[in-house]
């Protein structure tokens, strides 16, 4: 997205479009040099149309999830950029979204407590799919080597099918036997953290009744190291999948421009 934003600005100038495109990629990011990268470019859009409904709302959302100790004037420019986009578009998407993003803003403790049970449950979810079908792939395939092929040709016939760009990732990071209890543990991520969590409960009760610790006792917890070992393992595939199923879509949208 970034990278047909900047290319559109250099080619056909200055455009408060171009520049919503180019902020809202590097607002993405969520990393600090990419905020003031998209800061700038939320500026200049506005310098141009200072009434563009999506450059109020995505500055707005920047600025909201600002540190209030880090970026003091940024939490101030959100109240002004909401209130301006509420008087001009109160029932627009755009509106919807900043309430959304102000909503979360306000979250409580509790709210971020259960947020993260969600994502949990998400991330859950995406590794034993992701398991599975990686699982699927290699027994359809035949051999590791023809199920790299095969995902590949997939990948490569559906560029903008993120299943696909995930499935060539996972067969090319994880397929070979010394994987195998990776894939194993993935497919049955539920059952894994339920044994993990029984052997760790177990051991620390043994220590603690053998007298081999006092008291209080993490010993037994390192069962929990593989399942979190592959629960990285898995997640690292799908950020490189995402990187590159990213780097395809830019590639399509500037050939088309």
């Amino acid at each position: 997205m970034r990278r047909a934003a900047q290319e559109g600005l250099d080619s056909l100038g200055p455009q408060a479009d171009l520049y919503c495109w180019l902020a809202l990629g590097h607002a993405a990011e969520d990393e600090d040099d990419h905020d003031d990268l998209a800061e700038e470019a939320f500026r200049a859009g506005l310098a141009l149309d200072r009434d563009h409904l999506g450059l109020l709302a995505g500055y707005a959302e920047l600025c909201l999830r600002a540190d209030e100790f880090d970026h003091p004037g940024r939490a101030s420019r959100a109240r002004v950029l909401s209130r301006r986009l509420k008087e001009l578009a109160p029932e627009s998407v755009e509106a919807d979204r900043l309430a959304s993003a102000e909503r979360w803003a306000r979250r409580s403790y509790w709210d971020e407590l259960r947020m993260a049970a969600a994502e949990g449950a998400v991330a859950s979810r995406q590794t034993q799919d992701q398991a599975r079908a990686l699982t699927d792939a290699l027994a359809a395939g035949g051999t590791d080597a023809a199920a790299r092929t095969a995902a590949r040709a997939a990948e490569a016939a559906a560029p903008t099918d993120r299943d696909a760009a995930v499935l060539a990732a996972a067969v090319e990071a994880l397929a070979g036997p010394w994987n195998a209890p990776v894939r194993l543990l993935g497919r049955h991520r539920p059952a894994a953290w339920a044994v993990a969590m029984g052997l760790a409960l177990l051991t620390n009760t043994l220590l603690r009744q053998t007298g081999a610790v006092d008291s209080f006792s993490l010993w037994g917890y390192l069962w929990l190291l593989p399942v979190l070992l592959v629960d990285r393992r898995f997640s690292s595939v799908r950020k490189e999948a995402e990187a590159r199923y990213l780097t395809r879509l830019e590639a399509e949208l500037a050939a088309r421009s």
